[in-house]
């Protein structure tokens, strides 16, 4: 025969229960959208391009880049796109945003893998004037983000010799609701990083100059901008130039917002060099999406997807991004970049 202290706890058991399943029925439903950038590290093509190759990644060059290599390579990269943000929500990034890769072909290769082609991406992507014949670019799930239009921005300094990549912007209506995206890559720190300062300086001042448009023609404009920016969250081309703050708390109407500015702060990197680690992969958002209410997408979190299986196993560089290449070594890893990515949210319509 059962107690009478025994039988309240199974009382006490069923409420909590019934509780329970109340609230998650008076809870509201929201959705999510997985925005996310990634710098594959020198995804070539094999086709000889003499207007835009560097000619290391060609079959006959230093690296020995032939079919099955570039094939991993894009199985490989897929695989990583496949599972970024699966830990909120599963079917992909909603938008991508790449740079380091040769052309619009490559991007084709990619989305039309076995794990990727489902998802049905578009591709937006112009010819960049690079040097090394690299551009940005993106992708798009089109039962998601409609896009309207999109536009490459040069960027020019006094030096009239430099060329790098565009600035590659896109706008359209994601899930009904409008939002702009500009893709970057942001000069290199080649020549040192005091020396290379000012040129990441006029890549900020470019981006900025472009919010600020956009905010002029609608106070209620959402941007995000994401990129590989060869700087860190406490440089001052972001906190200087770009203007971007790294609290929420801080920011006002027309402000700019970096989230990754606290993962940095924290030790969280997503490229290592000479045993350090930097976060140049970035994703910053404006106050409307910062800021917004749940009636509308607003960014909930960002993070750099660093799972296991992109890490370098063994060695001296053991726990680094799992490279393709290094010192001339092929590794047959991923890329020497971790991909970052936000997380929007918004209550379902």
């Amino acid at each position: 025969m059962m107690t009478s202290v025994y039988l309240r706890r199974i009382a006490l058991s069923l409420l909590i229960v019934l509780l329970a399943s109340v609230v998650n029925a008076q809870a509201p439903s929201y959705q999510a959208a997985i925005v996310g950038f990634y710098n594959l590290e020198n995804l070539y093509d094999t086709i000889d391009d003499p207007k835009t190759d560097d000619a290391e990644f060609l079959p006959g060059g230093l690296n020995t880049w032939n079919s099955a290599k570039y094939n991993l390579k894009i199985d490989r990269m897929s695989e990583v796109i496949s599972k970024i943000g699966s830990d909120v929500v599963a079917g992909g990034p909603v938008v991508m945003g790449f740079s380091e890769i040769e052309n619009r072909g490559v991007l084709e290769d990619l989305i039309n893998t076995p794990v990727l082609k489902p998802m049905n991406y578009g591709i937006v992507h112009f010819n960049s004037p690079d040097r090394r014949g690299v551009d940005v670019g993106f992708i798009y799930q089109k039962n998601r983000f409609v896009v309207e239009g999109s536009h490459p921005f040069r960027l020019t300094t006094e030096d009239t010799a430099f060329r790098t990549r565009d600035q590659l912007l896109v706008w359209g209506k994601l899930d009904g609701e409008s939002i702009y995206f500009l893709v970057n890559h942001w000069p290199s720190r080649r020549g040192g990083e005091a020396r290379s300062a000012p040129k990441r300086k006029a890549a900020a001042a470019l981006a900025r100059r472009i919010s600020d448009s956009l905010y002029k023609m609608d106070p209620n404009v959402k941007f995000i901008l994401m990129g590989d920016l060869n700087d860190d969250p406490t440089n001052a081309s972001i906190t200087k130039v770009l203007l971007a703050k790294g609290s929420v708390k801080e920011v006002v109407p027309g402000d700019m917002y970096n989230p990754m500015f606290k993962l940095y702060q924290n030790g969280i990197g997503s490229y290592a060099y000479r045993d350090s680690w930097s976060l140049y992969d970035q994703i910053i958002v404006n106050s409307n999406v910062a800021k917004g209410d749940s009636s509308s997408y607003f960014l909930m979190t960002a993070k750099i997807f660093n799972a296991q299986f992109l890490k370098q196993k063994t060695g001296t560089f053991a726990g680094y991004p799992w490279r393709t290449q290094a010192g001339g070594q092929y590794l047959a890893g991923y890329s020497d970049h971790f991909p970052v990515y936000g997380v929007l949210i918004r209550r379902k319509r």
